[in-house]
């Protein structure tokens, strides 16, 4: 049985504060459980202990960089659907490289309008998404 969006869990990835906790904030206002981490070794903690059914990671992290967490994610969790984004203009190096890695992952370009971000999400997870925004 496909889980309602009410128990469908994303977290956000992002050392940004301010976008990490906004964007967790909108998927709980979508009826998401939602989780915000702000760097990579935090994300894989939380992954650990809660398990998400997304991931949206900023691919610009301290340390380890999004396309890394992502293919550690895809390996350790390969039920977690894995979404990015960036503002990033040397996003297309890393995609090539986790490319000829055999990884494949769709890139958002920042700012993201939150419409377009439930829409993608709800998209991964199988379910409808009403707009926030006209």
């Amino acid at each position: 049985m496909a889980k309602s969006k009410s128990n469908r869990r994303v977290l956000v990835i992002d050392d940004e504060r301010a976008i990490a906790d906004t964007l967790s904030l909108i998927f709980r206002t979508r009826h998401y459980e939602s989780r915000a981490a702000y760097t990579a070794e935090q994300a894989i903690e939380v992954l650990a202990e809660w398990r998400p059914d997304l991931a949206i990671l900023d691919v610009v992290l301290p340390h380890m960089n999004g396309i890394e967490l992502a293919i550690v994610i895809k390996a350790n969790y390969p039920n977690c659907h894995v979404l990015l984004f960036s503002g990033n203009a040397n996003t297309a190096m890393l995609l090539e490289e986790a490319g000829r890695k055999g990884y494949q992952f769709e890139v958002l370009a920042k700012p993201v309008h939150p419409n377009l971000m439930l829409e993608k999400a709800s998209a991964l997870l199988g379910s409808r998404e009403e707009p926030l925004y006209d």
